[in-house]
């Protein structure tokens, strides 16, 4: 069996720069490499990432492709959609198919940087494809977090109009919020709100009664409530692990009522609303019961439908 350059044992690699290197082409014909894609290979012992997914369809592409979409916001390490198909967009109308790969074809290539398109950009291109929760979940995550311009994103939807996912875009900007940290804080948020329960404050610091200063997910201030999201990474990470048994027991020592949400519950959304509402209740809230129709349905409906049915009215 030849020898095959380290360079071309760790990941995928065309098959033109491994002729360049000096690889024979009688290689490619043994049981050495995997073709992932035409002219893209992979030494069989290397064990394929996500990222390693993407430099292959890469390879496969025009120089001149991007990664959009969900793709784009997962390789800025934000955990959203799903890692598969890899979205890519091409100017062109180029007609080639790579086993999991979504190539989206356009007119004109979005503002984009050597890697792949523009968040604002990509933040266009995914909610033409997600229902109205999973755009509220990642823009307001990407407002809080500062990746989301303003200006760009404007200049996307009055400007090219014509582009995919501009009128998903635009219908949902109006829920948008910037005071969620993390996407599922965002996700909670929108099922309070989109229940009809009393709006609560977000991410605003309360001082208790010894000088201690927390700062709640969700703070419902006249029924002097908390509510805390508790992710995989309170367990996970023994820092935060700590730093959520102190606050908590400092919730307890002031008699702050607080109701945590796990992860788990939050696989339930109505769970979470009569869980919350059940805790205000508690507190004196004598409003009104959560209304799981209306606007509550509009959540869990793709955008592309609302979008179009508000262009209708």
């Amino acid at each position: 069996m030849r020898s095959v350059p380290e360079a071309f044992r760790h990941g995928p690699f065309s098959r033109q720069s491994a002729l360049a290197a000096g690889v024979t082409a009688r290689v490619f014909e043994g049981v050495q490499f995997r073709r992932l894609h035409e002219a893209v290979y992979v030494h069989r012992d290397h064990e394929m990432t996500w990222d390693d997914h993407v430099e292959a369809a890469r390879l496969a592409l025009p120089a001149s492709a991007r990664t959009t979409g969900a793709t784009r916001l997962r390789q800025l390490g934000i955990d959203v959609g799903s890692p598969f198909p890899l979205h890519f967009v091409v100017e062109g109308d180029l007609h080639l198919v790579l086993d999991g790969v979504f190539l989206h074809r356009t007119v004109k290539m979005p503002p984009s940087d050597d890697v792949g398109a523009s968040v604002e950009a990509a933040f266009v291109a995914y909610c033409a494809d997600v229902r109205l929760v999973d755009a509220i979940r990642v823009g307001c995550f990407l407002l809080h977090q500062e990746h989301l311009d303003g200006v760009l994103l404007d200049q996307i939807l009055t400007e090219e109009r014509w582009r995919r996912g501009v009128p998903e875009t635009s219908y949902v900007l109006p829920f948008l919020d910037d005071r969620p940290r993390s996407i599922p804080e965002a996700e909670l948020l929108a099922y309070v709100v989109f229940s009809g329960l009393v709006i609560p404050e977000v991410n605003e610091k309360i001082a208790l009664r010894d000088g201690t200063e927390l700062t709640p997910d969700l703070h419902f201030e006249d029924h002097d409530l908390v509510v805390e999201y508790e992710g995989g990474q309170h367990a996970d990470d023994r820092g935060q692990y700590l730093a959520d048994i102190d606050r908590f027991a400092a919730y307890r020592r002031d008699d702050k009522a607080y109701e945590q949400v796990t992860r788990e519950l939050m696989r339930s959304p109505k769970a979470v609303v009569r869980r919350i509402h059940g805790a205000l209740r508690r507190q004196g809230y004598d409003g009104p019961e959560p209304d799981f129709d209306g606007a509550w349905l509009l959540l869990f409906r793709r955008l592309e439908d609302l979008a179009r049915e508000a262009r209708a009215a």
